[in-house]
């Protein structure tokens, strides 16, 4: 089986300004696989939700994956795929076909809210005719269908479907998703890497990773080894960073933050609209604060680590009396 673990990052599409046709900005895309590839992050997650999938053309789309999977330099890259058009997923699909894919990442057809015995059928053919291995994308409040329990878990009999990323809201189906083992069970909500991985999941594909790679890896390499102090403290100055930037809808603030970061544009497509000035602000104030936890918890994770132990307070008879 394909290995999924770690933290992936859910890549966005950087556009050149309107002035200039509003395409795909390639260089910048480069420059932002590149920055990922030397923070340590362990793979790609190219077009999905965050990469804005739905405002790109076919054509757009496989620029974009020749792209990412040249700039990635081996780095393992996982494609999104979704729609609402079956037969067009299809066609999507033989053409993700030829390509170098660790996996491909796909949620329930949208709009059409099939029942659970179509999901099966949907995602069983999927499965079949893909090359690549197949992650199960369980996201209802995009889809507007709600995959069950016992839905994911007949699917994961399946020799072709290894993973889940996990938006579907229920921590009890999360925890019995990672408790039953066949699936590897990434969290798709930032707010909740910390708490997949100290769950016993693999992970997460993460958005906000793309603005502070350095301080997920370390969140992630602090758990790894069992350092629950430092990772406490990553956690709360993460979660702060990630209510900036899910503000406004995905991925608005983001852009706008790779915009100051590394001279991206941060241009959307409509129906989106760009950041608003108190969101950049808000998202700048808590990656200052950020940095300064990170360095705090980079430099005690350096040191021995010493556990300590519970501490009961007790009382002698003579004081009791």
């Amino acid at each position: 089986m394909i290995d999924l673990s770690g933290i992936w990052v859910a890549l966005v599409t950087p556009f050149l300004p309107e002035a200039e046709g509003q395409g795909v900005d390639h260089a910048a895309l480069r420059g932002l696989v590149a920055r990922m590839r030397q923070a340590g992050v362990s793979g790609l997650v190219a077009l999905g939700s965050t990469g804005e999938a739905a405002a790109l053309r076919d054509a757009e789309q496989d620029a974009v994956y020749d792209t990412v999977l040249d700039a990635a330099q081996g780095l393992p890259v996982i494609a999104g795929l979704a729609g609402s058009h079956v037969g067009h997923l299809h066609e999507r699909l033989a053409h993700l076909n030829t390509l170098p894919l660790h996996a491909v990442l796909t949620s329930a057809p949208c709009y059409v809210r099939p029942s659970q015995a179509g999901l099966l059928a949907h995602f069983q053919a999927m499965a079949d005719a893909s090359r690549a291995p197949l992650m199960l994308y369980d996201i209802p409040y995009r889809s507007s269908v709600q995959m069950a329990l016992d839905t994911i878990l007949t699917l994961a009999a399946h020799p072709n479907i290894v993973g889940i990323k996990d938006c579907g809201g229920s921590l009890d189906k999360t925890q019995q998703l990672i408790a039953d083992g066949r699936l590897q069970v990434l969290s798709g909500e930032d707010a909740l890497v910390f708490h997949n991985l100290c769950l016993g999941g693999s992970g997460a594909i993460s958005a906000a990773t793309q603005v502070a790679p350095e301080a997920f890896m370390t969140l992630y390499h602090a758990l790894r080894v069992q350092r629950l102090q430092e990772a406490h403290r990553l956690q709360h100055a993460l979660a702060a960073l990630i209510r900036a930037l899910y503000a406004e809808p995905n991925p608005v603030v983001i852009k706008a933050v790779l915009a100051e970061q590394q001279g991206m544009h941060d241009d959307v497509r409509m129906p989106m609209l760009g950041a608003s000035a108190s969101a950049r602000v808000s998202a700048r104030e808590a990656l200052r604060h950020l940095d300064e936890v990170l360095a705090g918890v980079k430099a005690r994770l350096q040191q021995p680590h010493r556990p300590e132990s519970l501490k009961v307070e007790t009382t002698s008879a003579s004081e009791a009396a």
